[in-house]
């Protein structure tokens, strides 16, 4: 699970920026174009799929639990009911967390040059792990309800 939670936006990622990079970018317009002015547009969006993508995993173990009965477990012990919920999102956007990290790393490989300050960074990584935890906790409730979440956990993200 997290190796493809680290690989497969890298994989995106060489997709996007090798395959598709050198056309897409020349409608940026900049100076350059190209390549070089696509990796700074679409890595932010990558990182925002790396987190879609990992709440929607997080929903369909959450569903599985609920259906499998190990929440009927659960009941049965002096644990709060949110706290399955808590636990999964919890180790969900630590984990998220590790996503982004290798998105970062390869597209400065490859030639990414963001332009932002120390500050901007840990604003940047504050948000990103606020968007994590608000979407893990919206697909995790809606998973909550087996006959409803099905449909819900499966579907593409919003």
């Amino acid at each position: 699970m997290t190796l493809m939670l680290v690989g497969l936006p890298i994989i995106l990622l060489l997709l996007f920026v090798y395959v598709f990079g050198g056309t897409l970018g020349a409608g940026l317009g900049g100076t350059s174009g190209g390549r070089a002015e696509y990796i700074n547009y679409v890595v932010p969006g990558i990182l925002l799929i790396t987190v879609a993508a990992e709440a929607q995993g997080t929903a369909i173990s959450v569903a599985m639990d609920m259906t499998e009965g190990i929440i009927a477990r659960f009941r049965t012990m002096a644990i709060s009911r949110s706290g399955v919920l808590t636990g999964h999102v919890v180790g969900s956007v630590a984990q998220t967390m590790l996503g982004p990290t290798g998105v970062v790393g390869v597209a400065l490989l490859i030639g990414f040059r963001p332009t932002a300050g120390l500050i901007q960074w840990i604003a940047a990584i504050g948000v990103l792990a606020m968007i994590t935890f608000a979407l893990t906790w919206l697909w995790s409730r809606s998973a909550w309800y087996p006959r409803v979440s099905r449909p819900r956990a499966t579907s593409p993200c919003p």
